[in-house]
């Protein structure tokens, strides 16, 4: 098989469509939720079904062997990833999110990190600090919630920057100049708190390194426009932009298959002491019409914003301040009605909903989970009001 640049192998013509590649690996993904729950990080096999249908290279700039694809059609199969298992998505997010990076970067160093087909590159947020020296950055911190960490390559920290002389380097408007310094994950230590209630199979574990020097080939201000070296449009969209909405087709996803599953058992189950089956009752009825349309609303509406920024991209050249409000307006609006419709079908289960067998408890902890991480905060929405109103808003989160 003839490799492009980067040496990965690429999708043959009957795979094309990455959304078709992610819904094979359902049955897969379901079956082994499990083992994902009990390992707290992604199995072998698992990886290696990601890994052969480049789920984790979906957002890589072809010039390095990726697949450039737009955001509405990757959310989308991110969302199909998450009907399976909310882990597998959450961490095909994080590194897809994370390998962005490249259209940023020197292309050989690009190269370099995504030369295997098998790379991946993750991080997290903490205490961290980089020092300038010749010929680079001297770096030292600890970072948390490194989604992925444990098949990645590659690790990055995000430094706010100082010079020789401990003095913080700032941009002309005063702001911290953070750099993402990028490394080996075996020059870090690494550190393993992930006992969580749910996604844990991200195996979000913490890592630290200490007076590393970090090259300036391998230093990077992410999303900056001086630094990005890609002209395709998907690289007009920021990493937060990717994340917020990856997230929320996380989110969709587990409530639908809990959906799906929730209508499984309607069919079979009759409550104990009930006079009818629950497929039979009204309120089961409405619940799963109620649930779908949510689903279906908050799914269309963030896909319909995605590609509404993307020509936005393309005729002006940027997305517009209120394109990110959007995706953020709708990518946490997608997680709520997830979360809502997640709820109320654990409830309406009953008993049957607790057992470890059952396709619902793993669910309901995973969704539960989602929407407490930064991506789901009620404050998004907000943000989104006051910038409706015409107040400065804090733009960290779109």
């Amino acid at each position: 098989m003839d490799l492009p640049t980067g040496g990965a192998p690429a999708a043959t013509d009957t795979a094309a469509d990455p959304i078709a590649r992610a819904r094979a690996l359902v049955t897969l993904l379901e079956a082994a939720g499990p083992r994902i729950d009990a390992a707290r990080e992604l199995p072998a096999d698992v990886l290696d079904a990601m890994h052969r249908n480049r789920l984790f290279r979906l957002l890589l700039p072809r010039s390095v062997g990726g697949e450039e694809r737009d955001p509405a059609t990757y959310i989308q199969a991110v969302e199909a990833v998450a009907t399976g298992d909310a882990s597998a998505a959450w961490c095909m997010n994080q590194g897809s999110g994370c390998s962005m990076v490249a259209a940023y970067l020197e292309p050989p160093v690009a190269h370099e990190m995504f030369a295997g087909p098998r790379d991946v590159l993750a991080w997290g947020q903490g205490k961290t600090r980089a020092v300038k020296v010749p010929g680079g950055w001297r770096v030292s911190g600890t970072s948390h919630f490194a989604s992925g960490s444990r098949h990645a390559t590659w690790l990055g920290m995000h430094c706010p920057t100082f010079g020789p002389d401990g003095t913080p380097i700032r941009h002309p408007d005063g702001a911290t100049f953070e750099r993402t310094m990028l490394f080996r994950r075996e020059v870090a230590t690494i550190t393993d708190p992930w006992q969580v209630m749910g996604l844990r199979g991200t195996g979000s574990d913490t890592y630290a390194v200490e007076d590393l020097f970090v090259a300036d080939d391998y230093a990077v201000t992410r999303d900056r426009e001086a630094e990005r070296r890609e002209d395709g449009v998907l690289y007009r969209f920021t990493t937060g932009n990717i994340y917020a909405a990856g997230f929320g087709a996380v989110g969709l996803g587990v409530a639908r298959g809990m959906l799906d599953a929730f209508i499984r058992l309607a069919g079979e189950k009759t409550p104990v002491l009930a006079a009818t089956a629950m497929r039979d009752h009204p309120l089961i009825q409405g619940l799963i019409g109620v649930s779908d349309a949510k689903l279906r609303a908050a799914r269309t509406w963030l896909i319909a914003v995605l590609r509404a920024a993307e020509a936005q991209a393309t005729e002006a050249g940027q997305l517009s301040l209120d394109d990110r409000m959007d995706i953020r307006q709708a990518a946490t609006f997608a997680i709520h009605q997830a979360r809502e419709v997640v709820n109320a079908l654990w409830h309406e289960a009953g008993a049957t909903a607790i057992f470890d067998a059952q396709p619902f408890e793993h669910r309901f902890r995973d969704m539960n989970a989602v929407s407490q991480q930064v991506q789901g905060r009620s404050a998004h929405f907000e943000t989104v009001g006051q910038h409706k109103l015409g107040m400065r808003v804090n733009q960290r989160w779109v």
